[in-house]
């Protein structure tokens, strides 16, 4: 690693090192207190360590430390003996507050996942995680969860970054809670959007849809995109979040898919981790990378040109490039014919 162009050879400091190499130890304190609800046992009056403990069923001494270590991370207040959440934690952190982070638990999840990270280098592949048609149900929902929470902020900016004007039909390919598929619903009134997923993700969009009062907007189609057709007569089929858990190969069969289910003049949305071609930016894209690593069979982020050159073997044509805020861009292209 060169010096930036303010370090010398005589300023060069280990600091940077020290302090990545110890950041594990505030997000294990923070992804525990989550898993043990501490800050829903806080939430109302303040409350001892002890009585944290037995919220919890926790030793005395050990949950006395830990709510000592939020408070220095910033997330409890300590008054003499008494402990209670910040602000912030009450608001993101507490249960049954509308803003509750529940996704986090899918970080939880993620920790064992990257603690095979070495492994995974070695052997060039995931060693330690379930297929995803072996995982829990418990791991579905948490998953779920921490995309619809992703999806909810992320979807109005990518939908009003699309035109829409010649759009009456819409698939969402992988469309999990079905955040994506309500924003384009509610976009455009003559909208009919499809959500097509796995049956076990299905059951779980069903009920986001429900609680967003869009169940006469959105249609459900329940299959496997690396097994099923995906049917026919749309005008646009986004995915979002969805080329970075397959291997190439898998993306030029799944675009192929998606030609044949468009109508002609139809457009290919795809919003994802678009790398630069030397792969090194966009900064979360190249860390993301080794999270597909360690947690898919052949799951990676991919560069423009890689994805374009998948859609153009596919059929597609008169490729755009579309700059959205976040880490996430969008790359579409067209069916040939008349809209």
């Amino acid at each position: 690693m060169s010096p930036s162009p303010s370090e010398t050879p005589a300023t060069l400091s280990p600091e940077k090192i020290y302090q990545l190499a110890s950041a594990f130890q505030s997000c294990r304190i923070l992804l525990s207190a989550f898993e043990l609800d501490i800050f829903t046992a806080l939430s109302g009056k303040p409350k001892t360590s002890q009585e944290v403990a037995q919220t919890i069923r926790g030793d005395s001494r050990a949950t006395d430390r830990l709510l000592n270590a939020l408070c220095a991370l910033g997330f409890v207040k300590k008054e003499k003996d008494l402990f209670s959440n910040t602000e912030t934690a009450e608001k993101f952190l507490t249960q049954g507050k509308k803003t509750y982070l529940g996704g986090l638990m899918h970080t939880v999840h993620l920790w064992d996942t990257w603690s095979t990270l070495t492994d995974a280098v070695r052997a060039g592949h995931q060693v330690a995680s379930e297929p995803l048609e072996k995982r829990s149900p418990e791991w579905f929902e948490a998953f779920i969860t921490a995309m619809h929470q992703r999806a909810v902020m992320a979807a109005p900016l990518s939908v009003s970054a699309l035109d829409l004007s010649n759009v009456k039909t819409l698939l969402d390919v992988g469309g999990g809670s079905g955040a994506y598929a309500m924003e384009f619903a509610r976009a455009k009134e003559d909208l009919k959007a499809t959500v097509f997923d796995l049956p076990g993700v299905i059951k779980l969009t069903r009920q986001y849809v429900a609680k967003g009062g869009m169940s006469h907007r959105i249609d459900f189609m329940e299959g496997d995109y690396s097994k099923d057709e995906l049917g026919h007569g749309f005008d646009l089929i986004f995915m979002s979040a969805i080329i970075h858990s397959n291997p190439p190969e898998l993306n030029r069969e799944l675009f192929k898919k998606i030609f044949r289910a468009l109508n002609p003049g139809g457009r290919i949305a795809v919003s994802d981790f678009v790398m630069e071609e030397n792969r090194t930016q966009p900064f979360f894209g190249a860390i993301f990378s080794l999270n597909m690593l360690v947690g898919t069979k052949a799951g990676d982020t991919f560069t423009e040109s890689e994805i374009k050159n998948w859609m153009a073997e596919s059929g597609f044509s008169d490729f755009k490039s579309i700059q959205v805020p976040g880490p996430a861009n969008m790359v579409t292209g067209k069916k040939p014919g008349h809209e």
